[in-house]
């Protein structure tokens, strides 16, 4: 029998396997990273919630104080209890000292808002009978802002 005379038939490849259903190890990968995704999901609230609960304290502290020495007061426990945060001898500092911590010192070219500037007030505000309203109101800002960067809370 002569070549040309048999029947041959050209090569055919088997059909491609289909996309579905995956191969186990994707479904074990897809696994992953929905847990994964979870996770990162529940560490944001959790951050996100903690975040809230401190601006919250903080917040309710101003607000339950009648006068601005209580306010000046309150400012001053609540500074006092974040510093333990940074450093726990931090809250038995006193006087120059206490204020030069607080306007963060180590930090070059950072403003002296509080050794130089209305955080003065922190130094015997509490302590007074009487506090002007308006240095009350400019130390606000100031102790809102430090506490919140003591509290390792970013925005």
């Amino acid at each position: 029998m002569a070549l040309q005379e048999l029947p041959l038939r050209d090569i055919h490849q088997p059909p491609a396997p289909p996309w579905w259903p995956p191969a186990p190890g994707w479904w074990w990968l897809a696994a992953v990273v929905l847990v994964l995704l979870a996770f990162a999901a529940w560490w944001w609230l959790r951050a996100r919630r903690r975040r809230a609960a401190i601006v919250r304290l903080f917040d309710e502290r101003m607000r339950a104080a009648a006068t601005p020495v209580e306010r000046v007061a309150a400012m001053s426990e609540l500074l006092r209890r974040a510093a333990r945060r940074r450093d726990p001898a931090a809250d038995r500092l006193q006087g120059d000292v206490w204020l030069v911590f607080l306007d963060n010192a180590k930090a070059t070219g950072a403003p002296r808002n509080f050794s130089e500037g209305a955080g003065r007030v922190l130094l015997e505000g509490g302590f007074r009978r009487e506090v002007d309203a308006a240095d009350a109101d400019a130390l606000l800002p100031l102790a809102r802002e430090r506490y919140l960067e003591l509290m390792a809370v970013r925005r």
